[in-house]
């Protein structure tokens, strides 16, 4: 063995070494029922291996993992069950000594994925630790250091899974090689999905209590950020450096967060990876699906209050079932309610309330590979379906897509035809209308790396650039692969530079300037990662003259 390797293996066998002398001595006292007897130093205290920090609610302990500090389901806000149901998020109550954060929390009550689906397996979607419930509200702190009066970036994520599902207990949002490889602090929180979070009630006639019943979650989302506010010192963080950002569903959020005028002046960087949203839910669609599901429960507008009084696995059933009725109402949305949501996040305008935030915009080569199955798709089945989605256009459309990408699989063909005509456009609508505020930039960038697994047939598939923004490259989706590593280390840079100074420009990438409608300046992630001028614009200018409708929250 390697003097590299024997400090770790001397480490490992003392941890062992002390497993067992615990456990000795807790067989002795159970043999003699006497209580156990804790040390001074963990029941009052911190020491290296159990670092302690200060919170606004109390002190909370975590975990020393080779040198980060680790702090999982630590309360943010109280439980939302009960007469807290579809109400804005509260405070949590204080504790007194000091709570144990080893664990994560609950994740928002939400319809379970089926692994049996190659995408959830390829994303270990269906992995979600901690148990669910409506004691949900809860975060996880990644930090090099607690109480030593640095002001490291506060990175915050979003996790995916459109508004409806997903949790950031998942491994893919797990923050120790980001706060590692940029001496930054990682935050990635829970919060309430679903009609748990965005049932619009208040157009049905209900008591003025449950006004905000449509936009819950994303008011968490605010309370989430409150608290970074007030807590990032004792974690190692700065209060005033604080980036968001998500993919897919976190994209969706971090889009609304930017519109959202009580989140004003609470971050200062953000990116939205294949996320980007240009409108929420209008208030008329999203009373008729809030009527759907009280006749579901068959709750009348008389005995509103049972709402707050029945389990939340009737709720989630009845949403299920609805579902099947009117897809939309399974990614129940933020609702343009007035109040927390006074406009469209994106249309037809960028918002004001952040036009002074620096925010990076992306979407994947083959995002829309995550709705499809069909990988036995010909030539024939490809332009059968191009001209069935754009009558009179689909043989010029596979004509022009044939002429640039010759040996990529119909399939594939097929997912690039779908994104670009959606996720993508929506990212030039989106950095096209915050160039035009004329305040702080927007970055644009494409990611074409494809993912290895399952024999490379999803190609750049939507969350490939998930992990690579933590800086990881480990599970099922790049697998440990040297090539997977080199783009993490690309991506991560860019990250952690942004969060810090609002350029992404890092050292050993290519020189990356804002977006704008002259130059379309876009970082192409890949193996030859360069930054081109209109990337793909042939493709950019054949949708614009399709022109067809974007729909909003896919993904």
């Amino acid at each position: 063995m390697s003097d590299k390797t024997e400090p770790n293996r001397r480490l490992v066998l003392g941890a062992g070494t002390a497993i067992l002398a615990a456990a000795s001595t807790n067989l002795a006292q159970a043999e003699t029922s006497k209580p156990a007897v804790v040390s001074p130093l963990i029941a009052t205290g911190s020491s290296a291996l159990f670092p302690v920090a200060e919170t606004t609610n109390g002190k909370v302990r975590g975990l020393d993992v080779g040198g980060i500090k680790q702090f999982k389901g630590i309360p943010y806000g109280a439980s939302t069950e009960g007469r807290n149901r579809f109400m804005p998020p509260k405070k949590p109550a204080p504790w007194a000594g000091i709570r144990d954060c080893y664990d994560y929390g609950q994740t928002s009550p939400q319809v379970p994925q089926d692994s049996r689906i190659d995408y959830i397996r390829l994303i270990d979607f269906d992995l979600q630790p901690g148990g669910m419930g409506e004691d949900c509200l809860h975060l996880n702190v990644h930090t090099p250091a607690v109480n030593d009066g640095r002001k490291r970036p506060v990175m915050v994520s979003f996790h995916g899974g459109g508004f409806y599902q997903g949790s950031n207990n998942h491994n893919a949002y797990y923050g120790d090689p980001l706060a590692r490889f940029g001496d930054v602090v990682v935050v990635t929180p829970n919060h309430r999905l679903g009609s748990l979070g965005y049932l619009h009630l208040a157009d049905l006639g209900v008591p003025a209590e449950f006004k905000f019943a449509g936009v819950a979650g994303i008011m968490d989302l605010v309370a989430v950020l409150q608290w970074v506010r007030d807590n990032a010192e004792s974690f190692g963080g700065d209060p005033n450096t604080v980036m968001i950002w998500g993919q897919s569903g976190g994209g969706f959020k971090t889009s609304t967060i930017l519109g959202t005028p009580t989140a004003k002046g609470l971050f200062h960087r953000a990116a939205i990876q294949s996320g980007s949203t240009l409108k929420v839910r209008a208030r008329d669609a999203a009373t008729i699906h809030a009527d759907m599901m009280l006749k579901k429960l068959r709750i009348s507008l008389k005995n509103i209050g049972t709402l707050q009084k029945i389990s939340w696995e009737q709720i989630i059933d009845a949403q299920a079932a609805v579902s099947l009725a009117d897809p939309n109402t399974a990614n129940f949305f933020p609702v343009l309610d007035g109040t927390i949501i006074p406009q469209h996040p994106f249309d037809p305008a960028a918002p004001s309330v952040s036009a002074d935030v620096p925010i990076i915009i992306s979407s994947a080569l083959e995002d829309a590979a995550l709705f499809l199955t069909n990988f036995n798709l010909d030539e024939a089945g490809l332009k059968g379906i191009a001209e069935k989605l754009f009558p009179t256009r689909g043989e010029s459309i596979v004509a022009l897509y044939r002429q640039h990408y010759p040996d990529k699989s119909p399939y594939l063909v097929q997912a690039m035809i779908l994104t670009d005509s959606q996720w993508r456009r929506a990212v030039v609508r989106q950095a096209e209308r915050k160039h035009a505020l004329g305040a702080a930039p927007a970055y644009v960038y494409c990611w074409e790396w494809p993912t290895p697994a399952f024999n490379g047939k999803f190609g750049a598939v939507h969350a490939v650039d998930v992990p690579t923004a933590f800086h990881s490259s480990r599970g099922t989706m790049h697998g440990e692969r040297p090539d997977a590593q080199k783009m993490a280390d690309r991506h991560a840079a860019a990250w952690v530079v942004f969060a810090r100074t609002g350029n992404p420009n890092a050292a050993g990438n290519p020189q990356w300037d804002p977006y704008t409608p002259e130059t379309r300046a876009t970082m192409v992630f890949a193996d030859d990662t360069r930054v081109e001028s209109d990337h793909r614009g042939d493709f950019r200018k054949l949708w614009d003259d399709i022109n067809p409708p974007l729909n909003q929250g896919q993904g």
